[in-house]
């Protein structure tokens, strides 16, 4: 088998390209006809991003939001402590269940 011969490199922009020619011996390879110019490449297609996985707009009330925070700025907001540890227990168990 005989031994693979790489040419001179050509600069193409942020990349370099390697082209080899079968059979040289000189060393200094050209790129061949088929190989793409650098024009083709400078004009990039456009890409429609599909809107099959978009969730959409996020289900907020915000005026169950302003009546929440005005409530909680004039301390009215009712706290419960149990109703709190209870809900962070039930959240740590769904999370050790999920990786577990």
């Amino acid at each position: 088998m005989p031994p693979i011969e790489v040419g001179s490199t050509s600069p193409l922009g942020a990349i370099q390209a390697r082209f080899s020619r079968a059979g040289s011996t000189t060393g200094a390879a050209t790129p061949s006809a088929s190989a793409p110019s650098l024009s083709a490449w400078s004009e990039s297609p456009t890409v429609d991003a599909s809107t099959a996985l978009d969730p959409g707009a996020v289900p907020i009330d915000l005026d169950r939001v302003a009546l929440i925070r005005k409530a909680v700025e004039n301390g009215t907001y009712p706290v419960i402590p149990t109703q709190i540890a209870d809900a962070m227990i039930a959240a740590g168990v769904l999370l050790r269940s999920h990786h577990e």
